[in-house]
């Protein structure tokens, strides 16, 4: 009997199984919003956290969330163009091809800029702010693999102050790219994407509302006094954005309505201004409104802006951050109404970092100085001309990299390693100047391997140059006043990496990882393919759903 009834039982579980589906469809997040704040150091998570809200937007991804306290950009230079692009790719810069904003590209002999693209007209504008495309980017995005998974059913927009911000992290396929023009005052796209603008962003531009921000102005958002976590409000090694009689708050914007919309990138409400679009973009184009991933990609420009003109120990960042926690609280709101709590997956990384102002490190005896390249590139130029009797033999110092002029070179038949030779020990002897570094050369060289690696990472012989100008610790490229990024050191190098929402754990990891695995790891939880030029690796907390 008890035989009979095993015999019975066995039976009917195999007759289940096989009705049972073989394959259990995995759900997914209806809409991903990958957040990249430009030029916002890792520490500025803790640095102000108790000035942020509880419950509002930082607060919410650092203890709702997970964070990767620990992430790195694995290549040099640290710049917006690069730092976009290897996020969205999951690869660097020597792979993706975008080698820095701007380039000396040896085959065009010519400087070109990232994301320019004269065979596209400007959609939305009367300048040429709109010939832009991805078309210098070698690789997919994980928008592309994106709409290959699925068919080409998902939609994929970026939105950003920046062209580059917008159009890099979009990647080829994508539906549409948005972006500031601030001679007009007006979003606008380009030919690449679409004839003429959509209705919903000519309503957006029609309101105007870089003139009703000019007209509140810009003051604290708290009493001036409780911000004691920056310097004191006014200094000489702080840039005047808003003209020479603007020193310190508050900020008189009014002169600016209808005549200047540059200005508004240097306030916080430039963010703002990214953040209603992005509401409006949502849902005009109705992402996340099914069960087929969408992808919005979304970087805030207005803290690069401000922060290259007061640096990162200003009571103006200190503000732009708070000001921002508010403003993402409330997207982070909208998101939950209009798309549903733990329907959408978000990230939240930087570009690059910054370094402190050299004036203010100098004032509290921190070594710390200023480079310029223009200058030393003169005089580089005219110490070669005495040299080798041709001028100028220096076509361009960029991305911290020096590029020869070879045309001069071979009609004059110099010694290209004789000239370097000159030029390293011209500019190693200059005042800031750690190392100078011949690039086809550096694997060879006695140098610290990160260090190395970051090169070799961010180095490509048609689009880069041929000597590597490593700068001391504090050291910038720039001038007496303000601050900006680029090098390999930590400050310009350590960025946010925190993820939100959609069976996303909560959580915090101090393990060693790389701005390159972002695209890596949203692959795996997507269950698509990554990007055509990815190296990164899968942060392996988010796996364990």
């Amino acid at each position: 009997m008890n035989r009979y009834l095993f015999i019975l039982f066995f039976v009917s579980i195999q007759s289940v199984c096989a009705q049972a589906p073989k394959h259990k469809k995995v759900s997914s997040p209806k809409l991903v919003i990958g957040i990249v704040v430009d030029q916002m150091r890792w520490d500025f998570l803790y640095r102000y956290q108790s000035r942020y809200s509880p419950t509002g937007g930082f607060n919410r991804l650092l203890k709702q969330g997970f964070s990767f306290d620990q992430t790195m950009i694995p290549y040099m230079p640290t710049i917006t163009g690069c730092g976009h692009a290897s996020i969205f790719t999951g690869t660097v810069p020597a792979i993706h091809g975008i080698t820095g904003n701007n380039w000396w590209d040896r085959k065009e002999k010519r400087e070109v800029y990232c994301s320019e693209d004269k065979s596209v007209q400007s959609v939305g504008s009367a300048n040429a702010s709109g010939q832009m495309s991805p078309k210098n980017l070698w690789v997919t995005t994980i928008g592309d693999e994106l709409k290959l998974a699925t068919n080409f059913s998902s939609k994929v927009v970026g939105i950003a102050l920046k062209d580059r911000g917008s159009i890099l992290p979009a990647g080829h396929s994508a539906d549409a790219a948005y972006w500031f023009d601030n001679k007009s005052g007006n979003w606008i796209t380009s030919s690449y994407y679409n004839e003429e603008l959509p209705d919903w962003v000519q309503k957006i531009n029609d309101q105007k509302l870089v003139d009703q921000y000019y007209q509140k102005g810009w003051s604290t958002l708290d009493p001036i006094e409780k911000y004691n976590q920056s310097t004191s409000d006014i200094h000489s090694y702080e840039a005047a954005p808003f003209g020479k009689d603007q020193k310190g708050f508050p900020y008189d914007l009014k002169r600016f309505i209808g005549q200047n919309y540059e200005a508004i990138l240097r306030t916080p409400f430039g963010n703002t201004l990214t953040f209603e679009f992005a509401k409006a973009a949502i849902a005009a184009e109705e992402l996340g409104r099914d069960d087929i991933t969408d992808l919005l990609t979304l970087s805030f420009s207005s803290p690069d802006y401000i922060g290259h003109a007061f640096g990162p120990n200003s009571i103006e960042i200190e503000d732009t951050y708070i000001r921002m926690d508010q403003d993402l609280g409330l997207f982070l709101n909208d998101l939950d109404k209009k798309i549903g709590k733990g329907q959408y997956l978000v990230f939240l990384t930087a570009d690059h970092g910054v370094a402190h102002v050299p004036g203010f490190l100098n004032q509290h005896k921190i070594p710390a100085g200023v480079f310029d390249d223009r200058v030393w590139m003169d005089s580089l130029n005219h110490f070669l001309k005495n040299k080798y009797d041709a001028f100028p033999l220096i076509t361009k110092i960029l991305n911290y990299q020096v590029v020869l002029n070879h045309d001069l070179l071979d009609s004059n038949k110099i010694s290209k390693e004789s000239v370097s030779k000159e030029a390293i020990q011209f500019l190693s002897d200059l005042p800031g100047v750690h190392r100078v570094i011949e690039l086809e050369d550096m694997d060879e060289l006695p140098l610290q391997q990160l260090i190395k690696t970051r090169m070799v990472n961010g180095w490509h012989p048609s689009r880069s140059g041929d000597l590597q100008i490593l700068l001391r610790s504090g050291w910038i490229d720039g001038s007496n006043t303000g601050t900006t990024h680029g090098v390999w050191n930590p400050y310009d190098s350590h960025i946010p990496n925190l993820w939100y929402g959609w069976q996303i754990p909560k959580g915090r990891s101090s393990e060693p990882v790389e701005m390159t695995d972002i695209a890596v790891t949203l692959s795996a939880l997507l269950q698509i393919q990554m990007p055509s030029g990815a190296i990164g690796k899968s942060l392996l907390p988010l796996m364990k759903r």
